[in-house]
């Protein structure tokens, strides 16, 4: 008898669901046998205000990220009314009158209640089944995932951080890594010994790489483990959606607070994003609050042109978007690569375009004014009329039409062109690639693929006024029946929805293959590809087989992975790597010394 009345509807549309991977892998006789390590990312974390004006006493430890849309809502226009819009996203800043230390990471609890905050950690902050809140809780269910198989919180451990500050002072701060460093040793010591299979997600992809580095440094400014820490504590590290290279999207957000749902909205309703109806909701707010964030500068795209193409090639070259599904629960021939036959040329490797007609351009016809000698100052506007300041406000008129005038951006001009835009953004963080010296440990690059991805954009200076932002996506711009890859602006390829899977998959399967200076001791390396598929009914919810970014947490083939490689099994054991995608192809065309 189903469980629930749901399943009961859901099974007598769609047949009887298989069981879960949890209760199947009890059945075959896998048991607890490895601790287990989670790092979460954006999505899992929420954030309250410890600390701020005294007019937001009555918002103390009250969230300001995450839970439900209505309650966060409901807390952000009390303290709007209480203290005034321009004090609210501050809130979510770093470096204003709040303070690093004002907003602390909390994670949520079973009825959204917080259990811990990031000092602790903790298991409790990851079960939960709120609508809006549903990342790791399949892979912790008492029927889906570890429970089953005798995992409890002594042998799980959640390692929540701040994601809004640099990766580093996670430790200056809160001894967040210490803390993780701990854990595991514990964790190890009361096992008999077993090592840890950590299982990061997202932005904990990149926290734990860092990790990784910083547990072998010396002390103070390392962990003081020793160059063996790692071969001694962690079996494997099973990597989620990993955003290793970057994402094109962090591009847009820092230049435009847009992504491909807002320009949607935008040309929608034209003018209703930039108006200030919605108060701390507008753009303006978001491109100030978001700017603060030191961690945002692990997601900018890594690798400059040799990874990310250049004006004339990419490493996608020849890929050309095409919607294929399949049916939930079935088995359908799929091999996610795309049509290679009469495709437009697509130049992937301009990130950014003005304009639709310099994204088709051959380079050699595109006039580009380099916008690096303009004269920033004289200022575009009085913002004294406006609601919020952003650094837009600084730069003249020439200056952003220089901007618009260099015509194309790639990966390797794309940070001089933050640095013009936003220089007081602009840090330059150490990006770290460069694996442990473990030869027995194994990496996992775990991700969806059947999704389009955003990867490339085209822009236009926006309408003249003195408060805009002054760049926008072109929503206008499609490339039609000649070019299914360009909607509303966006150019997209393979990917989880976020991810495009040269960024997921490129390390796994060339940088980190083998032994190379990014992967000295040899550690194996495996990609695992899980197509997406659609829910068949709203009844199923987010679906067992999603590939999506956050949802591919309940993929019931990715959970039973995870269980497998927790239970003792190998990469070798899961059959090395299951690839849909093209990412071989596309990695041996990338040209970097290894």
């Amino acid at each position: 008898m189903p469980a629930s009345f749901p399943q009961y509807v859901t099974e007598a549309i769609t047949g009887p669901l298989p069981d879960p991977p949890g209760v199947k892998l009890l059945k075959e006789g896998l048991t607890a046998n490895h601790p287990v390590v989670f790092v979460p990312g954006i999505v899992t974390g929420g954030l309250e205000l410890w600390e701020g004006h005294q007019c937001a006493e009555g918002l103390f430890r009250k969230r300001l990220w995450g839970g439900t849309f209505g309650k966060v809502y409901k807390r952000l226009s009390l303290a709007a009314l209480s203290c005034g819009k321009s004090t609210i996203v501050p809130r979510g800043c770093l470096g204003s009158s709040f303070g690093m230390g004002s907003i602390k990471s909390v994670i949520w609890g079973p009825q959204g209640d917080v259990q811990e905050e990031s000092r602790g950690g903790g298991m409790f902050g990851v079960v939960y089944k709120r609508p809006l809140c549903w990342v790791e809780h399949m892979s912790l269910d008492n029927e889906t995932g570890l429970d089953p198989s005798g995992y409890e919180e002594k042998n799980m451990y959640m390692a929540a951080y701040d994601w809004r500050i640099s990766f580093q002072n996670t430790e200056v701060r809160d001894q967040t890594l210490s803390r993780i460093k701990s854990n595991i040793e514990l964790m190890v010591a009361t096992s008999g010994g077993r090592k840890v299979v950590v299982i990061p997600h997202s932005m904990g992809v990149l926290y734990f790489l860092h990790f990784m580095k910083w547990v072998e440094a010396p002390a103070p400014m390392g962990g003081g483990g020793g160059s063996d820490w790692c071969a001694k504590h962690i079996k494997a590290v099973m990597n989620i959606g990993g955003p290793f290279l970057g994402v094109p999207k962090i591009v847009s957000g820092l230049f435009s607070a847009e992504a491909k749902d807002i320009a949607v909205a935008r040309a929608i309703a034209p003018g209703v994003l930039d108006m200030d109806v919605f108060g701390f909701q507008t753009l303006q707010h978001v491109m100030r609050m978001t700017r603060t964030w030191d961690s945002t500068m692990s997601m900018i795209p890594k690798g400059g042109d040799t990874i990310w193409g250049g004006l004339d090639w990419s490493p996608e070259e020849g890929y050309e978007c095409i919607a294929k599904k399949m049916k939930n629960n079935e088995i359908v021939e799929q091999n996610g690569k795309g049509s290679l036959d009469n495709t437009k040329h697509v130049h992937y490797g301009r990130i950014i375009s003005f304009g639709k007609d310099v994204a088709d351009a051959k380079s050699s016809d595109i006039e580009r004014m380099d916008f690096r000698g303009a004269v920033r100052g004289n200022n575009l506007v009085n913002t004294t009329n406006c609601d919020v300041w952003t650094e837009y406000h600084d730069m003249g008129m020439e200056s952003i039409k220089a901007v618009a005038d260099y015509k194309a951006y790639t990966a390797g001009s794309l940070l001089d062109l933050l640095y013009f835009v936003a220089p007081k953004m602009m840090k330059r963080g150490s990006a770290h690639f460069s694996l442990p010296n473990a030869p027995d440990m194994e990496i996992f690059s775990m991700y969806g693929v059947g999704i389009p991805t955003e990867r490339a954009y085209v822009y236009k200076l926006s309408s003249a006024s003195e408060c805009y932002i002054p760049f926008q996506i072109d929503t206008s711009a499609d490339g039609g029946n000649d070019c299914n890859c360009l909607k509303g602006g966006v150019f997209n390829v393979d990917g989880d929805e976020t991810v495009p899977i040269l960024s997921a998959g490129f390390m796994a399967a060339k940088g980190w293959r083998g032994k190379t200076r990014f992967n000295p001791s040899g550690i194996g390396t495996y990609i695992r590809e899980y197509n997406h598929a659609p829910p068949a009914t709203l009844l199923e919810g987010r679906g067992t087989q999603s590939g999506a970014h956050v949802d591919i947490m309940g993929n019931f083939a990715l959970i039973e992975d995870i269980i497998r490689v927790a239970a003792g099994a190998t990469g070798v054991d899961l059959g090395a790597d299951q690839v849909y995608s093209d990412i071989f192809k596309w990695s041996e065309r990338i040209n970097l010394q290894l």
